[in-house]
């Protein structure tokens, strides 16, 4: 079947899992970054002339991901700083998922050549 430009514009393509954060007393929904979230993340992340930005990598990443049961997301860039004051372990949690999802980890880039 061919696609058209409606049904790919329509199309559910991002998908997201349910991570148990029991730092924060309960869980959270993460999914995968937009093609547009991950281009920007990555430009911050590798700023140029080799050199990487890795301040506050999981909560940026977390600000990106973590979204409501509709997929919308619960943070704005700039709670990035504040999140980042939470709980490395939860967030560690939050960002595996992030990563994997995004097929950023090397788990990640498995699952998708597998797909």
């Amino acid at each position: 079947m061919a696609l058209t430009r409606d049904s790919i514009l329509r199309a559910d393509d991002l998908p997201r899992e349910e991570v148990a954060v029991p730092e924060w007393g309960g869980a959270v929904w993460v999914r995968t970054l937009t093609a547009a979230e991950r281009d920007a993340f990555e430009a911050s992340v590798n700023p140029g002339k080799g050199r990487k930005n890795l301040a506050n990598f999981r909560a940026r990443l977390a600000v990106l991901c973590v979204v409501d049961e509709k997929g919308e997301r619960l943070f704005q860039d700039e709670d990035a700083a504040a999140l980042g004051r939470r709980s490395a372990a939860a967030l560690d949690r939050i960002t595996d998922a992030a990563l994997r999802l995004s097929g950023l980890s090397e788990a990640g880039q498995k699952e998708a050549e597998g797909n």
